[in-house]
């Protein structure tokens, strides 16, 4: 009876995971097949016409690469400091805790959230406008909870004894963390970086209220302009623009550069958390 449950159990894993595989397999490929035909250098480095129904996404795709580079560079030393500071300077208690809990819900919270508190705080308070630096701040926002989350866990994954050593040795804490427990714990700090990172890249409702423009074929000049982005021209291609043969190409065209760009960055973390792992073995 316990064989037969485990079997059960086993074959029921199996289906589901294949059955996911096979969904998230048949949108890639309907994308790409439907997107292809739109692929070309004129696309890809064109300027928008039309309001965005006819030309090309090369201000989208800039916007979206100034976005995604700006939320790197706060998110994710932020991220990982902070996880750094609550999984090896933190006094372990209620307070600590808390804190962990908090973060852990903000990492569900709803896009559009993040939305309207980067509108309050970075455009309206602050005065940024609606730019790339007031986009990059509330992406950086979303992705914090995230980051933090998986460095942590990478932390923790390290064994203690690896700081005990370094301490026995008359290392100071920080020397211990950043060269006996950083190096094995960085290439699991990155892949919870970069899934912060390819969800920030798609994106619509943070960066349609903080800096993304409905038409604006001129590149930005500053981190205070605004920005065409390839979520909210997507978006708007779907829902501005009437279905037509003229129009589909588009869409598609621009859904697959979006998922050639995050699948870009996560196959280059991959390679490069291999990298680090092949280097630091334990």
């Amino acid at each position: 009876m316990r064989r037969s449950a485990d079997w059960l159990s086993i074959w029921g894993l199996r289906v589901v995971t294949y059955g996911i595989v096979v969904v998230i397999g048949y949108i890639v490929f309907d994308i790409a097949r439907r997107g292809m035909p739109a692929l070309s250098w004129e696309f890809l480095t064109g300027r928008p016409r039309n309001g965005g129904a006819a030309g090309g996404i090369f201000p989208a795709i800039v916007g979206t690469f100034y976005l995604v580079i700006g939320t790197v560079a706060v998110a994710i030393p932020l991220g990982m400091a902070s996880a750094v500071y609550l999984s090896e300077y933190a006094h372990q208690g209620r307070w600590t805790r808390t804190i962990r809990n908090a973060i852990t819900t903000l990492a569900g919270v709803p896009s559009i959230v993040f939305g309207l508190f980067g509108l309050g705080l970075f455009v309206l308070t602050m005065r940024f406008g609606a730019s790339i630096l007031a986009g990059s701040l509330t992406l950086a926002c979303m992705v914090l909870p995230t980051i933090i989350v998986a460095s942590e866990e990478a932390l923790r994954a390290v064994p203690r004894a690896f700081r005990e050593g370094s301490l026995a040795l008359g290392a100071t804490q920080w020397q211990s963390i950043f060269k006996s427990v950083l190096p094995y714990a960085l290439p699991g700090m990155l892949t919870g970086a970069i899934l912060g990172v390819g969800r920030a890249a798609g994106e619509t409702a943070p960066i349609l209220l903080t800096a993304a423009a409905f038409y604006l074929p001129k590149l930005p000049r500053s981190v205070f302009d605004p920005v065409m982005a390839l979520p909210y021209h997507l978006y708007v291609l779907a829902t501005q623009h009437p279905a037509s043969d003229q129009v589909r190409p588009l869409q598609y065209g621009s859904a697959l550069v979006l998922l050639l760009l995050v699948l870009a960055a996560n196959l280059g973390a991959i390679v490069l958390r291999s990298h680090m792992r092949k280097k630091y073995r334990w």
